[in-house]
């Protein structure tokens, strides 16, 4: 087994075990921890920079506080690996992000430390605030809870939200922890700042505090004006913590978060603090591992790599995302009213060539999904042309001003739909399985799914072209599908709402496919062709809003069974479409409708193509849906 090579993991049990050892064996843990993610993650691939980042901090919240009982919540995830490591899943690391594996991120259900799933952004403060709350009220007042959240995840609203109502519940034992890696929220780090903190921090500090403060609360409130504000100066001297205190938390910081018998001091004495605090500690993303360290933005996730030099280990091809920032900034060229606007997703959007050659014209809001739509539509009003750029699954965060700030209003602004559909190891919380049906139902809205990098091209160029209507294009993670006609790569027009039909078919069934599964139902085609003979219809979908009526009415008139394939789940998407236009049409009685798509529940993690292959969403799947229809 990977572990048993090292000397104190493969001894490793429990967190009891980081209770007992000195500071001297815990140090030589972390650095044995850090190899054995390197090692497994060059494997698997994974958020390798954030989890190297706190190994520290993971040992020193499981040497000072008694999880389960006392809860610690991890905003994102991203950096859980070590804790899933200390807790309880040492064993199982190896099969990380693997089908039938343990997940990439915190998920509750996985392991009894694990106390909230995770996923998107911005989430932790909350989850605590409420897990603390209800504590209190079931009479669990004496445990801790605790939250863990990055800098980068104070661009979220709603880690505000929670920040002030913490402020306003005030709960003893509650703490939030601030992970400094990657924002400059404060240069003081160091052997003074240290030690101020951890004089302030003390019990001496502490106890004269809270006493001289309920003295002047009952006595001499003026005196207690006095205090605070020779407090916040002295205290404003040497950290940014103002604005927390000013929201009502105590605020320790900046201390150095790889320091363990530093961070272990302050947390102990950060329990004996009344009221809520925030730490706010400074680490290294990526730290321990050179190639993560000197490039933090691309170590934030990865795939699998070669541990020696940090390269990837896949052979790279074009993704989805490359080809849509290349004809973006084709567009742009030609354009100067197309701007982009992404949530914190440059670099993931493919924006980042687009970001450099037009400066002023690229807006990264940072982590605030629902900023990122109002602020379009407002670009939108001044005759602008917006490209607002999701993942599928963060995009589901701004569903509220997609309806009444976008599409109420008919702003023209452009939703480009990364990661739409399945995406593999990151699992439920990042499979885009919902857009096609929270879309399709919103009016006003125009939805749409390219079969190839050429489609893809022609819609931009559409939506860009057209201005009455909101206009959303969704594609996958992965290769892009680049050329499926042989077509050229001239922009072209193409009539909202129109199919297309890629194959005439002699058998009495028709596929009709959308998006990436176009590719899939071409192949299928291929296949009964070739082992039985059967010629079904194929027909590009391109359109899931509004859908080619008079094409579907031809279809359904001499057809005995239609296909629908998409990649979303079969609740309210394409499929549903289908079979609302036909009940419209009076055909639904003469016409078998099977949908294939995304079941009814959230799908696991897994390889991608694996994930796909086990739920009928391939050439084969399709083509034995065929065989079904025709017996």
């Amino acid at each position: 087994m990977l572990w048993e090579k090292y000397d104190l993991l493969g001894k490793y049990k429990s967190p009891q075990n980081i209770k007992r050892w000195d500071f001297e064996k815990l140090e030589k843990l972390a650095e044995e921890v850090r190899e054995y993610i390197i090692e497994v993650t060059s494997k698997t691939g994974g958020h390798v920079g954030p989890s190297l980042g706190v190994v520290e901090l993971t040992i020193a919240l499981l040497k000072v506080f008694n999880p389960p009982d006392d809860v610690v919540v991890w905003d994102v995830g991203h950096q859980g690996y070590p804790w899933k490591i200390l807790t309880d899943r040492k064993e199982r690391f190896p099969s990380l992000r693997q089908y039938g594996g343990i997940s990439g991120f915190i998920k509750r259900g996985e392991s009894p430390f694990d106390a909230f799933t995770v996923g998107h952004s911005s989430t932790s403060i909350s989850a605590a605030l409420g897990i603390r709350k209800g504590k209190d009220l079931i009479g669990r007042k004496e445990d801790y809870v605790i939250a863990v959240i990055g800098d980068g995840a104070l661009t979220g609203g709603e880690a505000w939200e929670g920040l002030n109502n913490a402020g306003q519940l005030h709960p003893d034992r509650f703490i939030v922890i601030l992970n400094d890696n990657e924002m400059s929220i404060s240069p003081n780090v160091g052997s003074i700042s240290d030690y101020l903190n951890k004089v302030y921090s003390g019990k001496v500090v502490q106890d004269i505090r809270q006493k001289l403060k309920k003295v002047l609360e009952n006595k001499f409130k003026p005196g207690l004006r006095f205090m605070k504000l020779v407090e916040e100066f002295l205290k404003g001297l040497i950290s940014p913590g103002i604005l927390f205190e000013e929201l009502g938390f105590n605020y320790i910081g900046v201390i150095d978060g790889h320091n363990i018998p530093l961070l272990v001091e302050t947390l102990e004495n950060v329990k004996r603090i009344e009221g809520p605090v925030l730490l706010h500690i400074r680490t290294i993303k990526g730290k321990g591992y050179k190639p993560a360290e000197e490039n933090p933005v691309k170590w934030h996730g990865v795939g699998p790599y070669k541990l020696e030099t940090g390269e990837s280990a896949k052979k790279k091809s074009r993704s989805w995302s490359q080809a849509f920032g290349e004809v973006l900034v084709e567009l742009a060229e030609r354009d100067d009213k197309i701007v982009a606007v992404t949530p914190a997703m440059r670099e993931g959007s493919g924006l980042t060539e687009f970001s450099k050659r037009f400066p002023e014209r690229f807006f990264d809001v940072g982590i605030a999904e629902q900023h990122a739509a109002t602020f379009s539509a407002g670009l939108a009003t001044q005759g602008l042309k917006p490209v607002l750029c999701y993942y599928s699954t963060f995009m589901q965060r701004a569903y509220d001003q997609i309806i009444h700030d976008i599409a109420l209003q008919k702003l023209p602004v452009v939703l480009a739909v990364d990661r739409a559909g399945l995406v593999g190891e990151d699992g439920p919380t990042h499979h885009g399985a919902f857009d096609l049906s929270y879309l399709r139902c919103i009016p006003n809205m125009v939805v749409s799914a390219p079969k190839d990098e050429i489609e893809l091209r022609n819609l931009l160029y559409t939506a860009l072209k057209q201005r009455e209507f909101p206009f959303a294009i969704r594609y996958p993670r992965g290769a892009v599908v680049e050329n499926l006609l042989g077509e050229g790569r001239e922009f072209k027009e193409i009539p909202i709402g129109s199919w297309e039909l890629l194959r005439f078919g002699t058998a009495k069934v028709a596929i009709l496919a959308t998006g990436i599964a176009v590719s899939w139902a071409l192949k299928a085609y291929d296949l009964l062709k070739e082992l039985y003979g059967i010629e079904p219809l194929v027909v590009n979908a391109r359109f899931i809003k509004p859908i080619d009526w008079r094409m579907l009415q031809q279809v359904a008139q001499h057809h005995e069974a239609i296909i629908t394939v998409e990649e979303n789940t079969v609740v309210g998407g394409f499929g549903s479409a289908i079979l609302e236009a036909l009940n419209e049409m009076n055909l639904l009685q003469r016409v078998k409708v099977v949908n294939i798509g995304l079941p009814d529940r959230f799908v696991e993690h897994g390889n991608q193509n694996l994930l796909r292959e086990k739920l009928g969403l391939s050439p084969e799947g399709i083509a034995e849906k065929v065989l079904e229809a025709l017996k």
